[in-house]
């Protein structure tokens, strides 16, 4: 089934719905890398950062967004006969341009509907609890065979409270082993309800000076790591994990300082260098943003090892990937 198809259906269910809704950008089946065994990732829209680097800018605002691909546009002008707010124009013999002020989205999505050649697609559905567990479910068999299960991701999760709370809940009463990937920037008293729930944490730290923090991501650290310390006391398994961005993070000072916070923690498992790649930056394309680190390279594999050495005194357990 498309994300196309799944937009049509899935819409009219969570508009009836008396359970708590989300609004869910995408499924990523058959992870290794986001918790244990086999996975399925959930992406919820929604976040409170500005992350230079961010690899899913789709699941910044909190609301449905049109993409447009225009390597995928055959110039066909369906879309344009489609709009009903007239809002598509066309821009050079095999492209449209989108007045997206003008756009009827959420309502609309008449474009997505004729663009077989999936040139526009919609990012962000309304769905249920019921029908994100029913699709991560479809994958059941992966997950009992390898100790998977389902990852909530973004995003931050936690820009959605209630709707992750239900959620996770329903996911244990069905047997799923849950977890989350989160920047923790988030009031606590809305995380530690969905705490109870989970079996792994996924905590990204960016930056140990509050300072660099707030000029890389928009706010400083304050909040992250006394959240991060409030989720340790809590006993459950952590992984802390670090996204290696060259010249921005990547610093030995930055990262021996990261390493000398996480031993001071109590139940984290590892922490993940995880090193920086360029497959996000298209979206900031599709989505007519600019990606603020264009140009800037990922670090041979050379470098990141030599970072990782420079941890090996560590008492916390240091790797590269997650």
């Amino acid at each position: 089934m498309t994300l196309r198809k799944r937009f049509q259906l899935y819409a009219p269910k969570a508009a009836q719905a008396t359970e708590p809704v989300g609004l869910v950008s995408d499924f990523q089946r058959f992870s290794i890398h986001d918790g244990p065994g086999i996975r399925t990732i959930v992406f919820l829209k929604g976040c409170p950062l500005r992350c230079q680097w961010c690899q899913n800018p789709e699941d910044i605002l909190p609301r449905p967004e049109l993409l447009y691909i225009r390597n995928n546009c055959i110039g066909c002008g369906k879309c344009l006969e489609a709009c009903p707010a007239r809002c598509i124009t066309a821009d050079g013999p095999r492209g449209v341009a989108i007045d997206k002020a003008a756009c009827r989205l959420p309502e609309c999505g008449a474009c997505q509907a004729v663009c077989y050649a999936n040139a526009i697609t919609i990012c962000g559905r309304h769905l249920t609890v019921d029908e994100v567990l029913e699709e991560v479910e479809l994958d059941r068999e992966f997950y009992d065979r390898s100790g998977g299960g389902v990852t909530f991701s973004g995003g931050e999760p936690f820009a959605q409270p209630r709707f992750l709370l239900a959620l996770a809940r329903a996911a244990k009463a069905r047997g799923l082993d849950t977890a989350v990937e989160t920047s923790g920037c988030a009031d606590w008293e809305a995380m530690l309800p969905v705490m109870a729930h989970l079996d792994t944490v996924l905590y990204d730290v960016k930056h140990m000076d509050p300072q660099t923090h707030r000029r890389l991501t928009g706010v400083d650290n304050a909040r992250i790591l006394d959240n991060l310390r409030r989720v340790d006391a809590l006993g459950l398994p952590i992984r802390v994990r670090v996204p290696l961005v060259p010249g921005l993070n990547d610093a030995p000072e930055n990262l021996r300082r990261t390493a000398a916070f996480v031993a001071g923690l109590s139940h984290v498992a590892a922490l993940d260098l995880l090193p920086y790649h360029r497959m996000g930056e298209p979206k900031w394309g599709q989505l007519e943003k600019d990606y603020p680190l264009r140009g800037v390279s990922p670090h041979a594999r050379e470098e990141v090892v030599a970072l990782a050495a420079l941890l090996e005194d560590s008492p916390v357990r240091v790797t590269i990937g997650g």
